[in-house]
C-alpha cells in the first residue's frame, strides 16, 4: 500500500445508531483506492472483553482502536484499520473491530446478530474473544452462530428444507477460519489430569453429547454450528491477565515492561499466527478480494440487511462481478487506447505496423481484463471489450487511411508542380510534346513510388490521381501534330492498359493488406483463447481449492466423531463428504458450460474484420 494510502488510525466502516446500520462513505472511498488483495481479520465478542487491544497489536500499534476503561462499550458498529501486511508484500491487512455483543445499553439482540453476521461475511479470519474459560456459558453466549443459517444464504433459489439443509453443510466451504481467544485465563491446561494444547482445549469444549433429548440438543446446537460452519483446524489462544488490576484501566498507555511477560508471549504467538495463516479474503468461487471489492461487499450486504432481506453469497458475487467486470472493460480499453497512441502519432503507417501494434495492445487489454474480471460466464463483458476495441481500431484504420491519403496527395502535388509549370508554359503543346509529357509523368510516378512511409493508400491515391489527369493526357495527345491518327489510337490503348495495370496494383495492395490484417486477427483470437483457457484453469483451481478445504475439514470432523463413537454424526459427515467429492468431479463440465460459450462469443467477433473496409466506408458516409 502506498504511503498516500496509509491509514494512520481506525475509521468507522459501518455505523450502528439506534439499532440501524449505515455505511460510512469516507471508509468506502478509502477502500476503493486499494487495488491489491486484502487479508481481512474481524474480531467479535462480548463487550468489554479486550478485543480492541489485540487489534491494535495486529496493526503494530499500542493504540488506535478505542479501548475504553469503563463498563461502557466504546466501539459502536464496525471500525476498520487498513495497514500494509507485515508478511505479504503487495497485500493489505484489514482489521475490523466490532462493537461488543450483548451490550446492555442496546437492548436489541437482533442488531447484535447482524453485526456478527457482517463480521463473518466480510472476513477471511474470524476471531472470537471471551473471558475466563470456554465453558457451557461461554459457548451459549456465542448463540449468534446458531442464527447464521437464517441470516445468510448461499443460493438465491434455496427455499425447500432439504435445500436449506444442503446449504447448511456448505457454509464451511465459504466461511472464514475461526480463532477463539480466551482472556484472563487462570486455569491449568489439563483434561483428565493430562496436559493439553490450547487447540485441544477448544475441541474438548466443542465436543458433542450423545442423545436426542431437548437438553442435549440445546447443548449441542452452538457446538454443532461452529463445527459445521467454520473449517477445521480451528485455533485457540489462552491469555493470562495482561497487568495488575490497578493498571488495567490504563492498558493503552502501558509500556511492554509493565505487562505480564506470559501475556506478551501469547500476544506474539497470536499475531504470528494471524500474519502467517490468515489468507486473502475470497468470495464464492474463490475470486480474491481487493480493497475496492471489499468496499462493494460492505455496501451490498448492509443495503441487503437494511432492506429486510437475507444476504446471499450468490447474489453478492453476481453483483460484485457486474461491477468489477464493467470496470475491467473500461480499464482494459483504456490500456489499449494508451498503447495505440504511440502508433497513432506516427500516422500514416503501413498495415504491418498498425496491425502488429493492434495485436500487441489488444492482447495486453485482454490480459488486463482477465486480471480483474470474474464470473463472466457468458462472455458478455469480454465480447463488449472486443467490440469496443474493434470500433476504436476501425476508427484508427480510418484515420491512418486518411492521413495516408493526405500525405500521398501532397506528395504528388509537389512532385507534379514542375510539370504543371511546363504545362502552363505550353511546353507540351507542340510537336513531340506528348512523348515529353509521358516521360516526365512516368519519371515522377517512379519517384513517387520510391518515397518511403506513404502508408496504406499509396497505390489508391496514385490511381485516382492518374485517372484525374486522363483528360489532360488525351488533350496533349491530340494536340501533338507529330503523331498520326494511328499513333494516337495506339497511345490511347496504352493509357487504358496503364490505368488498368495501376488499378490491379491498387487491388493487389488492398488484397495483401487484408491478408495481413486477417492473419494478425487470427493470431489475436488465438491469443485470446489461450488467455481464456488460462483464466478458466485459474478459476477452476480456485473452486477446487474451496471444495478441497471443505472436504478436508469434513474429514477431520468425521475422524473426531468416529473417535467419540458418534456413528450417526460420522455417517452424516460421510454423506456430506461423498456429495462434495461428486460435485468436485462434475466440475469438469464447467468447460462445456462456461469456456466454450465464451470462446464462441470471441469467435463471432472475427468476421467483423472481414468487412472492416465496409464499416470504414460507412463511417465516411456518415461524415
Amino acid at each position: 500500500m502506498s504511503k498516500s494510502r496509509l491509514m494512520s488510525s481506525p475509521v468507522c466502516l459501518v455505523e450502528n445508531v439506534n439499532g440501524s446500520l449505515s455505511i460510512c462513505k469516507h471508509a468506502i472511498e478509502f477502500l476503493s483506492r486499494i487495488n491489491e488483495p486484502v487479508v481481512v481479520v474481524s474480531v467479535v465478542g462480548l463487550y468489554r472483553t479486550g478485543k480492541s487491544y489485540l487489534m491494535n497489536r495486529l496493526a503494530g500499534q499500542q493504540s488506535g482502536f478505542a479501548l475504553g476503561n469503563t463498563i461502557e462499550s466504546k466501539t459502536k458498529g464496525i471500525w476498520m484499520w487498513c495497514v500494509p501486511h507485515p508478511n505479504k508484500e503487495g497485500h493489505t491487512l484489514v482489521l475490523l473491530d466490532t462493537e461488543g455483543l450483548g451490550d446492555v445499553a442496546k437492548g436489541d439482540s437482533k442488531n447484535d446478530g447482524w453485526i456478527f453476521c457482517l463480521a463473518v461475511l466480510l472476513s477471511s479470519t474470524l476471531v472470537y474473544n471471551s473471558r475466563g474459560t470456554i465453558d457451557n456459558t461461554a459457548v451459549e453466549k456465542l448463540h449468534y452462530v446458531t442464527e447464521l443459517a437464517e441470516q445468510i444464504k448461499i443460493r438465491s433459489t434455496a427455499a425447500a428444507d432439504d435445500e436449506e439443509e444442503e446449504e447448511d453443510c456448505k457454509f464451511v466451504q465459504f466461511f472464514p477460519s475461526f480463532t477463539w481467544i480466551v482472556r484472563d485465563f487462570t486455569l491449568e491446561l489439563e483434561i483428565g489430569g493430562k496436559s493439553v494444547t490450547e487447540d485441544e482445549y477448544l475441541e474438548f469444549a466443542l465436543q458433542l453429547k450423545k442423545g436426542v433429548s431437548k437438553k442435549v440438543s440445546d447443548y449441542n446446537l452452538p457446538r454443532q454450528c461452529i463445527r459445521n460452519y467454520f473449517p477445521s483446524p480451528r485455533k485457540c489462544f489462552v491469555f493470562p491477565s495482561p497487568a495488575s488490576p490497578q493498571n488495567m484501566t490504563r492498558l493503552e498507555s502501558l509500556q511492554e515492561q509493565d505487562l505480564v511477560p506470559d501475556f506478551l508471549k501469547v500476544t506474539g504467538r497470536f499475531c504470528d499466527h494471524i500474519f502467517h495463516n490468515s489468507v486473502v479474503k475470497t468470495v464464492k468461487g474463490g475470486h480474491r478480494v481487493t480493497g475496492k471489492l471489499l468496499g462493494h461487499l460492505v455496501e451490498i450486504y448492509v443495503d441487503t440487511i437494511k432492506s429486510g432481506k437475507v444476504p446471499c453469497l450468490d447474489n453478492a458475487v453476481v453483483a460484485l462481478a457486474n461491477l468489477e467486470n464493467q470496470t475491467a472493460v473500461q480499464e482494459a480499453l483504456k490500456a489499449y487506447q494508451i498503447g495505440m497512441e504511440k502508433v497513432k502519432n506516427k500516422f500514416p503507417v503501413g498495415v504491418d505496423d498498425i496491425s502488429s501494434e493492434h495485436q500487441k495492445f489488444s492482447s495486453l487489454a485482454t490480459t488486463e481484463f482477465m486480471k480483474r474480471s470474474f464470473k463472466d460466464e457468458k462472455g458478455e463483458y469480454l465480447k463488449k471489450l472486443m467490440e469496443d476495441i474493434d470500433m476504436y481500431y476501425v476508427g484508427l484504420l480510418q484515420e491512418n487511411e486518411m492521413a495516408s491519403e493526405r500525405k500521398c496527395r501532397d506528395l504528388l502535388k509537389n512532385l507534379f508542380s514542375v510539370m504543371n509549370k511546363r504545362l502552363q508554359d505550353g511546353e507540351y503543346s507542340q510537336s513531340g510534346g506528348y512523348e515529353l509529357y509521358c516521360r516526365d509523368r512516368d519519371a515522377i510516378v517512379e519517384q513517387y513510388r520510391r518515397e518511403p512511409n506513404k502508408g496504406v493508400s499509396a497505390e489508391a491515391v496514385l490511381n485516382e490521381f492518374l485517372k484525374e489527369r486522363g483528360p489532360e493526357t488525351n488533350s496533349i495527345l491530340y494536340m501533338d501534330t507529330k503523331l498520326t491518327e494511328n499513333d494516337r489510337k495506339i497511345e490511347e490503348q496504352k493509357q487504358k492498359n496503364a490505368l488498368m495495370k495501376q488499378k490491379l496494383k491498387e487491388e493487389e495492395e488492398k488484397h495483401i493488406e487484408s491478408e495481413r490484417m486477417m492473419q494478425a486477427e487470427k493470431e489475436r483470437q488465438k491469443d485470446q483463447m489461450r488467455q481464456m483457457q488460462e483464466k478458466f484453469n485459474k478459476e477452476k483451481e480456485q473452486q477446487l481449492q474451496e471444495m478441497d478445504r471443505a472436504i478436508e475439514s469434513k474429514l477431520m470432523e468425521r475422524e473426531k466423531m468416529i473417535k467419540k463413537d458418534m456413528k450417526e454424526k460420522a455417517d452424516l459427515l460421510n454423506e456430506e463428504i461423498t456429495n462434495l467429492k461428486k460435485e468436485k468431479e462434475s466440475s469438469g463440465g464447467f468447460m462445456k458450460d462456461y469456456v466454450l460459450p465464451v470462446l464462441g462469443a470471441v469467435a463471432e467477433i472475427l468476421p467483423t474484420f472481414l468487412n472492416y473496409r465496409v464499416l470504414m466506408k460507412g463511417l465516411k458516409k456518415v461524415k
